[in-house]
């Protein structure tokens, strides 16, 4: 049992995004109830899958508005990307309802929640929903937001949020959402605030998350006042734009906002790097000779005369798309509608090695989202389906980093997981994962390829791995947790400071692999495998796999006590 648990509840939880990103930032996250029930339909896609992952305990699958509040146990932490077909940019926005159209109003029942919860409400809530939740609806730009920062306050809660671009940090799809983070007055958190210009800036959750920088001139302070159907019926009314920032931070009705630009030279991941091997595509996903100029046709702009309702003609056009995708850059939004043989201007398209065309696979669908392979396979969801699934999904990565943000404010103290998102859940019960069973190139994890340029002058740690320990560091898996010997045993001669690269030591094997060093902290191996007892501090280092040397290489190590070392710059190792 963790020391440390943050009780999670997860609305409107699709195949469990929410679930995987906040599992991937700390072992004190715990997913206690859920709740996933897609209106108008008798096949409950979702919830098939999420049960399949997670088990059916703590599982609802009703609609929520008829779920008692009485019923959700409560939590310290909820969660949930609540329904945004009417803020949709499948949709215009002249044309979208807003927080009244229909899906709309869904909004309202987590402010049920919240507020029927009264003394045992949450201390912390996270929320995701598209962009133009800042801007809706077209006749009263800002409103909704308006609307939903005003409600919150009036629950007690302190609230920050980000318009987020996942490509922009090095993740593989272009998606941009809005993320809300809202903590209690009185948590640890929320105790924590002192200024709201230097919290959105440097200090709060979702800066030290993803860094950025304030556009000039786009500063704004003002207060959200009056009744709920006041600022409904009243909130920036008249005016064109929303005075809304991508980036702000609302305490007591009184709002801080500014545009954000993203700061980020990290690894980046592409569409490219991310796709499976072309001998293993099943054939009906590449597009045939005779269906191709249809494809062309639909990527390509056009000018179509129509004639309205009203019988006024007017021209409809819409500028090309690239056709094919670029493979060296992050994939677009994925939409709901990307799955299926049909021609279409939105869905996927690369060009393969041999020069045919293909649309993508579900597991590439679930690569740019950062879930784990296949993890939407279900014998009774189609593909065509998993692909919507997908549509309707968030970038887990995302999640991941605000999560860790999160843990580290509420705990001072660096967050653990022994589940990073790419980890792929045992099916419950076991399902028919035999997909590619007869191929020799099984997939097992998602290891995607990244752009990135190697720094031959930083300092590269080569580190002993010892052999109970071997096998882990064997596995291709993108991310890694190094320990050192106990306290004491690591050199006082290697300046910590100046590490940036890691390359694990294989005895019998030499050193392969790269990796970026994450992060170096102390730490003990008891906090990942409680069954060692073993918590004597340690160095620990969080690694990110880079790339690995055509093969193996002996390296001359350095001793130094217990502890097999090299301290050395990386291009000593990385010849030209």
């Amino acid at each position: 049992m963790n020391k440390k648990q943050i009780r999670v509840v997860e609305l409107f939880a699709g195949v469990g995004g929410f679930r995987i990103g906040l599992e991937g930032a700390s072992d004190a996250y715990e997913t206690i109830w859920n709740n996933q029930w897609e209106p108008s339909t008798q096949r409950q896609d979702a919830s098939l899958v999420y049960r399949a992952r997670f088990g059916s305990e703590g599982h609802s699958n009703k609609d929520i508005n008829l779920v008692r509040t009485a019923e959700i146990p409560d939590h310290d932490l909820l969660v949930g990307g609540f329904p945004c077909q009417d803020y949709s940019v499948a949709a215009t926005l002249s044309r979208s309802g807003g927080i009244n159209g229909k899906k709309g109003v869904l909004w309202w029942q987590i402010y049920r929640i919240l507020n029927e919860k009264g003394d045992k409400r949450p201390q912390y809530i996270f929320f995701e929903n598209v962009d133009r939740l800042l801007n809706s609806p077209a006749t009263q730009r800002g409103r909704d937001f308006a609307i939903i920062l005003a409600s919150l306050a009036d629950l007690g809660y302190v609230v920050e949020w980000r318009i987020i671009n996942a490509a922009d940090y090095g993740m593989p799809q272009r998606r941009r959402r809005t993320y809300i983070v809202g903590y209690q007055k009185d948590s640890a958190v929320g105790r924590k605030v002192e200024e709201m210009e230097n919290w959105v800036k440097y200090d709060g959750v979702m800066a030290k998350a993803f860094e950025f920088r304030p556009k000039p001139n786009t500063v704004s302070f003002f207060d959200i006042e009056g009744s709920i159907k006041d600022v409904s019926d009243n909130f920036n009314k008249g005016r064109k734009d929303s005075p809304f920032g991508n980036a702000g931070m609302m305490m007591s009705r009184h709002v801080y906002s500014v545009d954000a630009e993203a700061v980020y030279d990290g690894p980046r991941q592409t569409l490219g790097g991310n796709l499976i091997d072309e001998s293993i595509i099943p054939d009906d996903f590449f597009i045939s000779e005779n269906e191709l100029p249809k494809w062309e046709y639909e990527k390509g702009a056009k000018k179509i005369e129509r004639v309205s309702k009203d019988g006024f003609k007017y021209t409809f056009s819409e500028g090309g798309m690239a056709f094919p995708d670029n493979l060296d850059q992050p994939s677009r939004t994925i939409i709901t509608g990307e799955g299926g043989a049909s021609p279409s201007r939105f869905k996927h398209v690369v060009k393969t090695e041999s020069g045919r065309y293909r649309r993508l696979l579900p597991i590439e669908l679930e690569r740019m989202n950062m879930f784990p392979d296949n993890h939407t396979l279900h014998p009774d969801v189609s593909d065509g389906k998993r692909a919507f699934l997908m549509g309707n999904a968030l970038v887990c990565g995302v999640v991941e980093q605000i999560g860790k943000s999160l843990y580290q404010f509420i705990y001072d103290e660096a967050p653990v997981s022994s589940k990073p998102i790419f980890t792929a859940r045992d099916a419950k019960p076991m399902l028919d994962l035999g997909l590619f069973a007869d191929e020799e190139n099984v997939i097992v994890v998602n290891r995607p390829k990244k752009q990135y340029t190697l720094d031959k002058t930083k300092h590269l740690l080569i580190g002993v791995v010892k052999k109970d320990n071997e096998e882990y560091f064997l596995k291709e898996e993108p991310t890694k947790i190094y320990y050192t010997g106990p306290s004491g045993t690591f050199p006082s001669t290697i300046a910590l400071n100046k590490l940036y690269y890691f390359m694990p030591y294989i005895k019998g094997k030499g050193v392969s692999d790269l990796y970026l060093i994450r992060i170096a902290r102390l730490g003990n191996k008891a906090e990942v495998h409680p069954e060692t007892g073993d918590d004597r501090p340690r160095l620990v280092f969080e690694l990110e796999y880079m790339e690995s040397l055509p093969h193996n290489q002996w390296v001359r190590l350095d001793k130094d006590k217990n502890f097999a070392f090299k301290d050395t710059l990386l291009g000593r190792i990385f010849k030209d």
